[in-house]
C-alpha cells in the first residue's frame, strides 16, 4: 500500500468514526444541559463552592461567574508553580520562574495550553496531574457552557437569562468530559501509552552518555488534553513522542477525540434550538473547510519532488515515521482547526505552503470544527456575519433563527473577528520591530517571519501549537504572549455572552417568503466564503510575508 492509499484511508476511517458518533454524542449533550436534573455528585460539588444550581443568570452575571472561575484557576496554578520546589512528587524540580509561571498559568486556564518549557524537565507529578490536568478538564467546560449560553440566547425569547454558569461547568465536567476521558485513557493505555507515577530513570547508554526519563499519569491526562481540545503534553516532543503517541492506530485516535466533541456539538444546537437541519447546515460548513484542508495538506506534502523527496514517499522532514505523511497531515490539520495545539509533527519542517495552511488554520479563528465549545460559538458568530451580508444584498433587514441581527448584534459580532487579528498582527509587528525579539528566531527571512507571526497568531486564538524553531522562553515572550492568550480568550467571551443577553430578550419573528433559509445549501456556502474571504482579507499581507513568501520562493 503507498503513502497516499493509507493517508486517503485513514481520512475515510476517522470521517466514517466521527459520522458515527455525531447523532447520539450530540443528543446527549442537548440532554446535559437541557436536563432539569442534578446527580448527587453534583449537588455535593454545588455545595462545597456554595452555589445554586437553579438560579437563572443574566448575561453579566454569567460573565461574572466566568472571570471569576478563570481568575481563581490562574492564581491556583501560578501559586502552584511557584511552589514546585517544596512540594512532595517533585522530582527534584525546583520552583519555575515568574515569568514562565505567569505564561503557564494563563495558557492552562484559557484552553491555549501553550508550553515555552520541557515538560519533562521542569514539571513535577502534582503540577501535571493536579494543576494543569484538572485545567484540562475545567478550562474545556468553561468554553461549552459559554456556546451553551449563546444556544439559549438564540432558542429563548423575551427572557435575557443564560442559565447557570456553575451548573452547566459542572455538568460539562461530569457529565461529559470524565467518562470520555476515563474510557479515552483505557484504551491509549491499550495502545502503549504509559499510565504510573514513577519518578527518573535511566533508559540506556548512548554514546557514552546516558539518558533518562521521568513516568507520569501521561494516558488519563493525553486523554483530556485531546478529548478537551487543549494541547500542551507531558514532553517536549508532545503527541510525536512514543509515550504519549506509540502507534498509528493511536494517531488515529488521538485525531478522532480532537474533533469528536466539536464535531457533535451542531448536532446539540440544532436539537436545542428546535431544528436539527440548522446544526446540519453548521456542521456542513464545518465538515467542508476540514476536509478542504486536509486535502490540501496532503497535496503539498505529498507532491514535492526531488530524489529525496520520491525516495521518502514525500516531505518527511520533521514527520515520525510511525505515522507518514497522511497521518502527519490529518493532525497538523485537525489540531490547527481546532484550538488543541497538541503536535505530532515538527510544523517548522513542513513546506512552505504546508506552513501556510497550519497558520490559516488558527486564523480562521478555529471554527472547522474549532475547540471544544469555542468552535461552535465562533462558527455561529460568523454566522450571524453571513446573515448580515445577505441582508446588505437583498435589501432586507438579516434574521437569524427569528432573532433581528440589529446594530448592536452586529457591533458585538464585529468586535469579535477583529480581537484575535489585531492582538496577533500588532504583537508579532512589535517583535519583528524591537532588537530583542528577533534574537529568539532560528531561522532568518520569510521563515524567520513565520515563527513569530505562528507563535502570536496561536497565542491569541488559543491554539497553544508552536511552529518550533522560536526560543519562546524569555522574559518578552512569556509576558507578550500570556497577555495575548488572555484577551484573546475572555474579550470575546464578553462579546458572545453579551450577544447572548441581546438575542435572549428578543421576541422571535416569523418566517416569510422573503427570510433566508439558513438550514440550505446556499446559506452554508455562503457561510464558508463569509470565513475565507474575511480571514483573507484580514491576514492576506502578513501571510505574504511569510509562508507564501517560502512557499513560492
Amino acid at each position: 500500500m503507498g503513502p497516499i492509499t493509507a493517508g486517503v484511508l485513514q481520512l475515510v476511517a476517522l470521517t466514517g468514526a466521527l459520522a458515527l458518533v455525531h447523532i447520539p454524542l450530540g443528543n446527549h449533550l442537548a440532554r446535559v444541559y437541557s436536563s432539569r436534573r442534578h446527580l448527587r455528585v453534583e449537588r455535593w460539588i454545588y455545595q462545597g463552592i456554595g452555589a445554586d444550581p437553579d438560579t437563572e443568570m443574566t448575561w453579566t452575571a454569567y460573565l461574572r461567574g466566568v472571570l471569576a472561575f478563570s481568575a481563581v484557576g490562574v492564581l491556583f496554578l501560578y501559586g502552584l508553580q511557584r511552589l514546585q520546589g517544596v512540594l512532595p512528587g517533585s522530582l527534584g524540580f525546583g520552583a519555575i520562574d515568574p515569568d514562565q509561571a505567569f505564561n503557564t498559568a494563563v495558557s492552562f486556564v484559557t484552553n491555549t495550553n501553550w508550553q515555552s518549557y520541557y515538560g519533562e524537565q521542569a514539571m513535577g507529578h502534582v503540577v501535571q496531574t493536579a494543576g494543569l490536568a484538572v485545567q484540562n478538564f475545567v478550562s474545556a467546560a468553561v468554553g461549552m457552557a459559554v456556546a451553551v449560553a449563546l444556544v439559549r440566547g438564540f432558542a429563548r425569547s423575551r427572557s435575557g437569562e443564560l442559565g447557570n454558569f456553575w451548573s452547566d461547568l459542572v455538568r460539562g465536567v461530569v457529565r461529559v468530559l470524565l467518562p470520555l476521558a476515563f474510557v479515552a485513557a483505557v484504551v491509549l493505555v491499550a495502545c502503549g501509552v504509559i499510565q504510573n507515577f514513577s519518578g527518573i530513570h535511566e533508559v540506556g547508554q548512548f554514546m557514552g552518555g546516558s539518558q533518562q526519563w521521568n513516568g507520569g499519569a501521561v494516558a488519563s491526562q493525553e486523554a483530556v488534553k485531546e478529548l478537551g481540545t487543549n494541547g500542551g503534553g507531558y514532553f517536549n516532543a508532545n503527541s510525536a513522542h512514543p509515550f504519549e503517541n506509540p502507534t498509528p492506530f493511536s494517531n488515529l485516535f488521538e485525531i478522532f477525540l480532537i474533533l469528536v466533541v466539536p464535531f457533535s456539538l451542531p448536532r446539540a444546537f440544532g436539537v436545542m434550538v428546535g431544528s436539527v437541519r440548522q446544526g446540519y447546515a453548521i456542521l456542513a460548513a464545518m465538515g467542508t473547510i476540514w476536509l478542504g484542508f486536509v486535502a490540501l495538506m496532503m497535496w503539498t506534502e505529498f507532491s514535492h519532488h526531488g530524489p529525496a523527496f520520491d525516495l521518502a514517499g514525500g516531505a518527511m522532514e520533521g514527520k515520525e515515521v510511525r505515522f507518514g505523511i497522511g497521518g502527519s497531515s490529518i493532525f497538523a490539520v485537525s489540531t490547527t482547526l481546532t484550538s488543541t495545539g497538541a503536535v505530532d509533527s515538527f510544523h517548522s519542517s513542513f513546506t512552505g505552503l504546508g506552513g501556510g495552511i497550519t497558520l490559516l488554520g488558527m486564523m480562521l479563528g478555529e471554527i472547522a470544527p474549532g475547540g471544544v465549545g469555542s468552535g461552535l460559538y465562533g462558527m455561529l458568530i460568523m454566522a450571524v456575519i453571513a446573515v448580515f451580508i445577505a441582508g446588505l444584498m437583498v435589501g432586507r433587514t438579516p434574521e437569524y433563527l427569528g432573532k433581528k441581527i440589529g446594530t448592536r448584534e452586529i457591533k458585538l459580532a464585529a468586535l469579535y473577528i477583529l480581537v484575535t487579528p489585531a492582538l496577533a498582527l500588532v504583537l508579532t509587528a512589535c517583535a519583528m520591530a524591537l532588537p530583542t525579539p528577533a534574537h529568539s528566531m532560528t531561522n532568518s527571512g520569510a521563515h524567520g517571519f513565520s515563527e513569530i507571526l505562528y507563535a502570536y497568531t496561536s497565542a491569541a486564538n488559543n491554539n497553544g501549537s508552536a511552529f518550533a524553531g522560536l526560543n519562546a522562553d524569555t522574559r518578552w515572550f512569556n509576558s507578550t504572549l500570556g497577555l495575548a492568550m488572555l484577551f484573546g480568550r475572555f474579550v470575546p467571551i464578553v462579546c458572545v455572552l453579551a450577544l447572548a443577553g441581546s438575542l435572549g430578550r428578543q421576541t422571535p419573528v416569523p418566517a416569510t417568503a422573503g427570510t433566508l433559509r439558513t438550514e440550505k445549501p446556499l446559506f452554508t456556502g455562503l457561510l464558508v466564503g463569509a470565513v475565507l474571504i474575511i480571514t483573507g482579507l484580514t491576514y492576506f499581507p502578513a501571510l505574504a510575508l511569510g509562508p507564501l513568501a517560502e512557499g513560492l520562493a
